[in-house]
């Protein structure tokens, strides 16, 4: 079995051939057919994040996250093998040559909040490719057939990106979607905004207003369908906002999470509105307290999606028929380059890759 893995923060990937594990218990075997590059991955591999105000950054060593580490948690594979403990009512509609989108955001199983079917906001996460070894791999194991959901027919490589950016993003617009008959304003149009734009038109909504700071990626959510973009470096960002949106702004997804952009998506938002941050680039808030309960704004975090958000996002996919975003597929061995290439900025939409 063929991995990169993170070694050392900051340090190039380790490629490292290993025999191939055989699946015990419940575990699943699977051949990796496509694996996404995630700018969550960018933070693992630096190894913590931004707290800005400052404070010392947020160490994923102190979180529990021990190298070395296969990065991965978008991630398609084919189905090789069950685990003895595996019992056919555990397989689903799951057997052996069946192709599946791996959920990764597990939890402990065991405490109220995973037994509720919210895995991704357990308090001990054992995520795949975060806590435990993920994708960047020709080989995985899966904890358990309930975490392979059927892709039935669905491209891996475009599906692969669901299992993050995609319930991420389907999930965020779930907690705005009382605001679907007006423009939402979104941050970000790179792999997350781009899925976001698309999963909105599908949920019904108007559409999106969407901001970035690279004319090129303007320019993909605009061929994408968006309502309008904005500049948020223009000197007139805020105004343009308010004018393109034709009327009061109520619900702003900010899929970047830095100072500037809360800044913008709190200023723009009408009394009542709703600020959902989503990413995780790093730095600390710059709002002025008293303006949160005079606007009577609420800001919410919103973290990946739970595993029935994932099947509901893949039924909406096979059923509106949602179009993939950008996908640029590269071999696995391309793992270090594809990092590099995203933390540069460089990406339209997402990289996948293809052992």
């Amino acid at each position: 079995m063929k991995s990169f893995k993170v070694a050392d923060f900051k340090a190039p990937l380790l490629e490292v051939d290993e025999a191939t594990p055989q699946p015990s218990g419940t575990q699943v075997l699977i051949k990796v057919k496509a694996a996404g590059v995630c700018h969550s991955d960018l933070h693992i591999w630096e190894g913590g994040y931004d707290l800005g105000h400052g404070r010392k950054p947020l160490s994923l060593k102190d979180r529990g996250i021990n190298l070395p580490l296969t990065m991965g948690h978008e991630t398609v594979g084919e189905v090789l093998a069950f685990g003895p403990d595996v019992k056919p009512t555990d397989q689903g509609d799951l057997k052996v040559g069946d192709v599946g989108l791996v959920y990764p955001w597990i939890g402990c199983g065991k405490c109220a909040t995973c037994l509720a079917g919210d895995e991704n906001m357990c308090l001990t996460p054992r995520s795949l490719g975060v806590y435990c070894d993920g994708g960047y791999s020709d080989h995985m194991l899966v904890p358990h057939p309930r975490y392979l959901l059927n892709l039935k027919g669905l491209d891996p490589a475009t599906t692969a990106p669901y299992a993050c950016s995609g319930v991420t993003t389907y999930s965020a617009l779930k907690k705005v979607e009382q605001h679907f008959d007006t423009p939402i304003v979104m941050f970000g149009a790179g792999g997350l905004g781009l899925m976001a734009l698309s999963l909105l038109k599908a949920m019904g909504g108007k559409g999106a207003i969407m901001v970035d700071i690279d004319a090129r990626k303007r320019e993909a959510a605009e061929k994408a369908g968006a309502l309008a973009t904005v500049d948020p470096k223009a000197p007139d960002a805020l105004e343009q906002l308010a004018k393109k949106a034709g009327g009061p702004i109520r619900a702003v997804i900010d899929l970047v999470g830095n100072a500037a952009t809360t800044q913008l998506g709190f200023d723009c938002l009408t009394k009542g509105g709703k600020l959902v941050i989503v990413g995780l680039f790093g730095g600390g808030a710059t709002w002025a307290l008293p303006l949160i309960p005079i606007k009577a704004v609420t800001i919410q975090g919103s973290y990946v999606g739970n595993l029935r958000e994932t099947q509901e996002l893949l039924d909406l996919v096979r059923s509106k028929k949602v179009p993939p975003i950008p996908v640029t597929q590269q071999p696995l061995a391309k793992a270090n380059d594809a990092l590099l290439q995203l933390q540069q900025g460089a990406v339209v939409g997402r990289t996948v890759l293809t052992p």
